[in-house]
């Protein structure tokens, strides 16, 4: 158990990081917003190594942890809905054995921005973000294909490294 909850802890911080360096990095000024998701790289991680609920614990701990140290309350609403629904599907679809881990990942990254796109309807109308949907779908599944790619090739190598599932 306390092996298993020290990964844990690794693996936070590791969101952390990421989600950290991410807002390092300059957003689109055409298209705001638009991130590649690096943090959702261990999130994604973590629900292959070990389960949904691991990941969804993360999920929250993360944008919490972020949110307070880097944006607003706001934007930890905006996260918190983005994981809600990505991290549904996601779970969904890991069940089906038709869907690959790029699947979905690519599917979680597109539902994340479907969230996100949720809340600032309801805030600022539905109207005035109707543009903004092709854009945020489109940088989900792009941004979902490149974490699922990094993803794929983590999880066989931590399986290689340490001759167990779930390291």
């Amino acid at each position: 158990m306390n092996k298993r909850l020290a990964r844990m802890a690794m693996l936070l911080a590791l969101a952390v990081i990421m989600g950290y360096l991410e807002a390092l990095i300059p957003v689109t000024p055409m298209i705001p917003g638009i991130k590649i998701g690096l943090a959702n790289y261990v999130i994604v991680l973590v629900m292959y190594l070990f389960s949904i609920r691991e990941a969804v614990i993360i999920s929250v701990l993360r944008i919490i942890l972020v949110g307070f140290l880097l944006s607003n309350l706001s934007m930890i609403l905006y996260s918190l809905a983005g994981a809600f629904f990505s991290l549904t599907v996601m779970a969904l679809l890991k069940r089906n054995p038709h869907f690959s881990i790029y699947g979905v990942s690519m599917a979680g990254g597109i539902m994340h921005n479907v969230g996100q796109l949720l809340v600032a309807g309801a805030l600022m109308g539905f109207q005035a973000i109707l543009w903004y949907v092709p854009f945020l779908l489109l940088a989900g599944l792009l941004a979902g294909l490149l974490i699922g790619c990094l993803v794929r090739v983590s999880y066989s190598r931590l399986e290689n490294i340490t001759g167990e599932r779930g390291f």
